[in-house]
C-alpha cells in the first residue's frame, strides 16, 4: 500500500503582510525562516503556495467604500466582507513574496483573490465557494493525503485554508511558529485555535 504523499503550503507569505506593509501581521516576518526550514527539510513531496493577487479596485479594500474604514464590515454581493487596507495589489511588490523566502523551491503557486467582487481566504475557494482555486485538484492529483501549512494570517487565511483542506479529508496540520495572526479582535488567535482544533486540524 503506498503512503499518501505530503504537502507544505506555503500561505500568503507576501510583502504587504510583513511590518512595515498596509496590512502587516505583527511580527509577520518571522514566518519566512520556519517556512524555509521546512522547504529545505526535504520531508515534503509537493511544497505548493498561494498568493493574495488583488486587483486595485477590489470590493474588500475601505478606500472602494467611502465613508468607510479597515475594519469595518459590510456586505459584499451577498457575503459579509470584513474591509481592509488597499494591499497585493497584482504586479506590485506588496503583492510579490518575501525576498527571503526560498520561492525558488515551490512547485506551483495559486492565486486568490483575483475576482474584485468576492474576497479569498482560503487556498481552495473564494469566501462564497463559487470558484475554485485548482489548489484542490492539484493535491488530489499528486496523491497528496497531508498538509503541512504556514503562512499569514493564522486568523483569517490560514484559518480558512485549514479549515477547508480538512473539510476535503487531508490529514491537516497548522505550524505553530510559522504562522502569526493579525488578532483584528483581541482573542481571535485563541479562538482559531480551538476552531481548528474542533475540526480536526492538528497543530504542531
Amino acid at each position: 500500500m503506498r503512503t499518501a504523499k505530503k504537502a507544505l503550503l506555503l500561505v500568503d507569505i507576501q510583502n504587504d503582510f510583513m511590518p512595515g506593509g498596509p496590512l502587516a501581521v505583527p511580527d509577520g516576518d518571522r514566518v519566512v525562516p520556519v517556512a524555509n526550514d521546512l522547504i529545505r527539510s526535504g520531508a515534503f513531496d509537493v511544497i505548493v503556495a498561494t498568493q493574495d493577487w488583488h486587483p486595485p479596485d477590489h470590493g474588500s479594500f475601505a478606500s472602494q467604500h467611502p465613508g468607510r474604514k479597515p475594519g469595518d464590515e459590510i456586505e459584499l454581493h451577498g457575503l459579509v466582507q470584513t474591509l481592509w487596507p488597499d494591499h497585493c495589489v497584482q504586479e506590485t511588490r506588496g503583492a510579490e513574496f518575501h525576498p527571503d523566502l526560498a520561492a525558488d523551491r515551490i512547485d506551483r503557486v495559486f492565486r486568490k483573490g483575483t475576482d474584485r467582487e468576492v474576497d479569498s481566504y482560503s487556498g481552495f475557494f473564494d469566501n462564497g465557494k463559487r470558484h475554485a482555486t485548482g489548489l484542490g485538484d492539484e493535491l488530489a492529483a499528486r496523491g497528496v493525503g497531508e498538509v503541512h501549512i504556514v503562512g499569514l494570517a493564522m486568523d483569517v487565511c490560514v484559518r480558512a485554508t485549514a479549515l477547508d483542506a480538512a473539510a476535503l479529508g487531508y490529514d491537516t496540520r497548522v505550524h505553530r511558529a510559522g504562522v502569526r495572526a493579525v488578532n483584528l479582535h483581541e482573542g481571535d488567535e485563541q479562538r482559531t485555535g480551538d476552531e481548528l482544533r474542533r475540526a480536526g486540524v492538528q497543530i504542531v
